[in-house]
């Protein structure tokens, strides 16, 4: 009962206080504590709501907060409700416990000089939280409820906005700590973030102080823990973590187009960052993208133009999901992609990389240890190889791409040095019909907005040499020696067997997308071949013409076949000139040259008539030596 009357008589006290208390003063009170936190003009366009007991608050509403200069307010606060302390309350002391904000609306814009609108409340609050200020801050707790944040920075032309912020600040009074917490939405994704400061008092003057910050996202999770100083500029100094499902996503999120159309999926990182400013080095790398893992140092910087510096080294790296969609050919196989190129990726960032790799895959290419060296600048790239384990040989060389609205200019030169011409055949050719050892030196260069456009415009040379091969298909010694005993006997399945060369020679021009072949030499231990001719590159055809013939050491004498290559690049067409092996036959050869007699000719044109009673034309009469694909047949 004792108790019981105590507390009576305390509520009573109480509620006697709350009817006593001046509210005027109460109201000025917490107001002057406001504006002596922030440094802002205070001003209060709604009605203020006031409570003792047994609630201790102060509610003001239609709140905004002004700096000394006119324009929109840096903060407008739908309720701002100031929570008091009861026992100095009870003894005429209006101290604030903190302060709940609902539905505020914060503007931060930011001059080119790198101040802001809020630059005199963080000098304010700085001055009032040193020990011994004249008016220290009373509360240690800020929370906001379904905000709205909007940044402006005209002169680098960046407009963000955030929205339903959630979010806790605290600054224990005990300790020199600074803590906020919560969540935001920002370009449609929800985020979740803290962020903790060691010495906020030391942070709000510029000196350093530990930071640790979290930003959880569906797109993108990122860590850092280390230093922050900012005395005339950011500065950072710590380990820093990002994690992505997929770094695509995570780029478009950030406003950043996505280079290409394929890969950039699943994407780590782990590395000592340095920030000063708009610059990031960072060191001690450890990135992995699309399960490639590699190691080294990179810079990126954001001056005006966005520039990334890396120098990497890889065990093993697969390139396949950046180059699976870029299709020369067309559904069909054999015909050019006409799709139009998409190079806008050019034009976005400026790159500098160094890639070392033990292994490298490319589609169905493999490539042992290799040093690459990529560069971007200005809308054009440039590849280069310094040396690659490639084809079982050497590989150099460079690939240039640059952007000339609409089309594209593109350069390729390279050198394989004692590669294995069947795989390299298989990769670049598209043809697994020759093998052995050799060189290959190509200078190319096109111009186009589509692979079919680049076909069309092809100019260069290339030069290929093999030694100790064999090109399948066709057995030319088998094939000449029975034309030789029966040229009219039929070739047979002469699209069969191979035939082994010692040395081969290729020497191609490219004008205007037509390649004209020179000079081919193929010569074997038995057999000679030479060719000819040109080959269409946009429409993928051969049409060139050769002579195959015996060696001495076959036991042949002098014994030529001319023949023809016609059709496309993967399944040409190989048959002999027909009037040369009926030439060569004993019996065919005086009905060849008989019917080229004029007096023959009308003899048997006039035969002809009377045994089917119809006129025909002179030309129609007897037939002229065949020159046609077919293989002559005899009766």
């Amino acid at each position: 009962m004792p108790v019981a009357a105590f507390l009576g008589v305390v509520l009573i006290g109480l509620i006697a206080m709350s009817w006593l208390l001046n509210r005027d003063a109460l109201r000025d009170a917490v107001e002057a504590q406001i504006r002596a936190v922030t440094g802002l003009d205070f001003v209060v366009d709604g009605h203020t709501d006031i409570s003792v007991f047994p609630g201790s608050y102060v509610s003001f509403h239609n709140v905004r907060l002004k700096g000394s200069k006119a324009g929109d307010p840096a903060l407008s606060v739908d309720v701002l409700t100031a929570n008091l302390h009861l026992l100095p309350l009870l003894m005429q002391r209006f101290q604030i416990a903190d302060v709940m904000m609902l539905r505020p609306h914060i503007r931060v814009t930011r001059a080119a000089d790198g101040q802001s609108n809020w630059t005199p409340f963080v000098e304010t609050v700085a001055h009032t939280m040193k020990p011994g200020a004249d008016s220290p801050v009373s509360f240690s707790e800020i929370r906001i409820q379904d905000g709205e944040l909007s940044y402006e920075d005209a002169t680098n032309h960046v407009t963000e906005n955030l929205g339903d912020i959630d979010l806790s600040l605290a600054w224990p009074s005990i300790s020199r700590s600074f803590a906020a917490t919560g969540q935001f939405d920002w370009r449609g994704e929800r985020v979740d973030g803290s962020i903790s400061i060691s010495d906020f008092l030391a942070a709000l003057s510029g000196e350093r102080s530990g930071l640790k910050a979290r930003v959880a996202s569906t797109p993108l999770k990122f860590a850092f823990d280390g230093t922050v100083a900012n005395r005339t500029s950011l500065m950072m100094e710590g380990t820093l973590t990002a994690d992505s499902t997929s770094l695509r996503s995570a780029l478009r999120w950030f406003g950043q187009p996505p280079p290409g159309s394929g890969g950039f999926g699943r994407f780590a990182l782990k590395a000592r960052a340095n920030v000063v400013g708009a610059s990031v080095a960072l060191t001690n790398v450890n990135i992995e993208l699309d399960g490639n893992v590699a190691e080294g140092v990179l810079t990126y910087a954001n001056n005006g133009r966005q520039t990334l510096q890396a120098t990497l080294a890889a065990g093993a790296l697969d390139f396949t999901p950046y180059v699976a969609t870029v299709r020369l050919l067309a559904s069909g196989a054999r015909d050019w992609n006409r799709q139009l190129f998409d190079l806008h990726a050019l034009s976005t960032t400026d790159l500098d990389m160094r890639l070392s790799a033990a292994k490298i895959t490319v589609g169905s290419t493999k490539l042992g240890k290799t040093a690459l060296g990529a560069n971007l600048r200005n809308g054009t790239l440039a590849l280069s190889v310094g040396e690659a384990q490639m084809y079982g040989g050497i590989a150099k060389g460079s690939f240039g791409i640059s952007r000339a609205n609409p089309a594209a200019d593109v350069k390729a030169q390279f050198q394989l040095t004692d590669v294995d011409l069947q795989a390299c055949a298989s990769d670049l050719f598209g043809t697994s019909r020759l093998t052995g050892r050799g060189n290959l030196n190509v200078m190319l260069e096109a111009t186009g907005s589509s692979p079919f456009g680049l076909a069309q415009s092809l100019d260069g040379t290339a030069l290929l040499t093999g030694h100790d091969g064999a090109i399948s298909g066709f057995n030319v010694e088998q094939l000449l020696k029975r034309l030789e005993r029966r040229p009219l006997s039929g070739g047979g399945n002469f699209r069969s067997g191979q035939t082994p060369f010692d040395k081969l020679s290729v020497a191609v021009n490219f004008r205007d997308g037509v390649a004209t072949v020179s000079d081919v030499h193929v010569d074997g231990p038995t057999a000679r071949v030479t060719l000819a001719g040109t080959a269409s590159v946009p429409s993928r055809e051969y049409d060139l013409k050769g002579v195959a013939s015996l060696t001495s050491a076959a036991g042949a004498g002098n014994f030529e076949l001319p023949f023809v290559v016609q059709g496309p690049w993967d399944d040409p067409l190989i048959f002999p000139d027909p009037e040369s092996l009926i030439r060569r036959s004993p019996a065919s050869a005086p009905l060849l040259n008989a019917v080229k007699d004029r007096k023959t000719r009308d003899a048997v044109r006039s035969v002809i008539e009377r045994l089917t009673g119809q006129k025909t034309a002179p030309e129609a009469a007897v037939p002229a030596a065949p020159t046609t694909a077919a293989t002559p047949r005899t009766n």
